[in-house]
């Protein structure tokens, strides 16, 4: 693999950060998936250029991106390779948490400049009260961005020191223990039909310990201590945001492949080249319109909610499903252009070494992945006539 010379950061955008690198990490995909997990000189790459860290508070040397420039960046990655954006995702996600713990605690996680924190949920887990802080038992799996990851999250019910579970405040369900990447035992769990490099395997933790601060309730917000708008959402707002534009990506560069290919391609013993196919035309035609409407619909909203945020520092509820719904029905946009694109290639599209092969396994992926349930969207239409809101994945 060639080296590449992207430069500092500097005052650069998002975006134009990750363009400077697209090739390597477009060049790397296959590399990456042999790998079963993102290559080192990509990893080196998007620590040069700050991108585990968009989400992390400017107080501790983040980026604090708004919401609809983290949904560009997490689109443009997953244009050139969806575990790579993954990855990014997950991490980043993650590195929101930090506006619920204390500065020093924060400093200590996130201090270096290659710090990164991945979690999952977990399998079996239980953290019981001691002097000082807690201990820790359990297995964890489905840890995307884990073996690229400093710290590591661990999360668990907790049980007081007579061996009781522990009293919770409202609205809480877990905590999340944060622990040094080096204190747990990798599990080898991954082996899956997509998103392979994002090595989303597991680990096992025994009687470790975990001090008071280190760890946030589930529910992050009830604990935030840092009042800029970003860290008024919910870390779903951030998943569901962010995987919705890897599948749009995804989407992009299928859709791109396949009207590439049909300006060349004659099939095997067909009258018509692809080009002058009519079938071929309005499916591109649909799919193109698709994928504009479903990436208009979720920057829209991801600008609009923002912009209401920033103005009276408060995320309301209906926001929180506006976001839901058009994350939710994005992604699965995203797969049928994808469906359209890999149908149009016919042949063309099975052999790994061409660029609809991984993407199509990786938007499959994406659409089993907890944001990407189609329940979501029976969800908010309960909302909208008028039912309590399920605010789980909202």
């Amino acid at each position: 693999m060639a080296s590449v010379t992207a430069g500092a950061p500097g005052s650069a955008g998002i975006v134009e950060r990750i363009g400077r690198i697209a090739g390597l990490i477009e060049q790397s995909g296959a590399r990456n998936e042999a790998l079963g997990r993102l290559a080192p000189e990509v990893v080196d790459q998007l620590h040069e250029q700050r991108l585990f860290r968009l989400l992390l508070p400017r107080v501790y040397d983040g980026e604090e991106v708004d919401l609809a420039t983290w949904f560009r960046a997490m689109e443009a990655l997953a244009k050139c390779d969806a575990s790579t954006a993954w990855c990014v995702g997950q991490i980043n996600g993650c590195a929101a948490t930090a506006s619920a713990v204390t500065p020093e605690v924060a400093r200590t996680i996130w201090g270096a400049p290659r710090a990164a924190l991945s979690w999952g949920p977990a399998v079996k887990a239980r953290a019981d009260e001691v002097d000082g802080g807690h201990r820790l038992d359990g297995e964890w799996m489905m840890s995307s961005g884990s073996r690229h990851a400093t710290w590591v999250g661990l999360i668990a019910p907790m049980f007081d020191r007579s061996g009781a579970p522990a009293a919770l405040p409202d609205g809480v369900t877990a905590r999340t223990f944060f622990v040094p990447a080096g204190a747990v035992e990798w599990v080898d769990n991954w082996q899956v039909h997509g998103l392979n490099a994002t090595n989303s395997g597991g680990y096992k933790a025994s009687n470790v310990f975990v001090p008071t601060g280190y760890s946030i309730c589930r529910e992050h917000l009830l604990e935030a201590q840092l009042t800029t708008p970003l860290y008024k959402f919910p870390l779903n707002s951030f998943f569901a945001t962010g995987f919705s534009g890897v599948a749009l990506g995804i989407a992009r560069s299928m859709l791109d492949a396949a009207i590439a290919l049909a300006a060349e391609k004659k099939p095997r013993a067909a009258k018509l080249s692809l080009l002058e196919n009519h079938v071929v035309q309005l499916q591109i035609g649909d799919a193109e319109a698709r994928l504009r409407s479903a990436r208009g619909y979720v920057e829209a909203t991801a600008e609009r909610v923002w912009r209401a945020v920033v103005a009276s520092g408060e995320l309301t509820v209906p926001q929180r499903i506006d976001i839901r719904m058009a994350t939710t029905f994005a992604i699965h946009e995203a797969k049928a252009v994808a469906e359209a694109a890999w149908e149009v290639a016919g042949a063309s599209a099975i052999f790994d070494s061409g660029p609809f092969e991984r993407r199509m396994r990786d938007i499959r992926t994406v659409t089993q992945q907890i944001q990407g349930r189609k329940s979501h969207l029976q969800e908010t239409g309960a909302y909208l006539l008028g039912l309590e809101p399920s605010l789980i994945f909202a």
